[in-house]
């Protein structure tokens, strides 16, 4: 199972559209878009979880293809680097 990171959503995207655009490449097994708190819409980022040879079909059809007005940026997520220095509380 991989998880793809989904990138340049348009405010407008719901979750049934990225559904629907990703299975055309294979099985969803979950998706998680990040919506603004207070109005609801798409924050520009979504999570999609799909086995490894369909994930890696839909990185390669998907990444930089129109939808919505703008160019999707799909990859396969990568763990989140650590930030600042490391100092310790005391």
């Amino acid at each position: 199972m991989l998880t793809i990171f989904v990138g340049n959503l348009s405010p407008e995207t719901r979750e049934a559209d990225l559904h629907t655009l990703f299975a055309q490449h294979g099985t969803v097994r979950s998706l998680r878009m990040v919506a603004d708190v207070f109005s609801g819409a798409c924050r520009g980022i979504g999570f999609i979880e799909m086995e490894g040879h369909e994930a890696r079909a839909a990185i390669g059809a998907l990444n930089g293809k129109q939808f919505k007005g703008r160019a999707l940026k799909v990859n396969q997520e990568r763990p989140r680097e650590r930030r600042g220095a490391g100092a310790t509380r005391r």
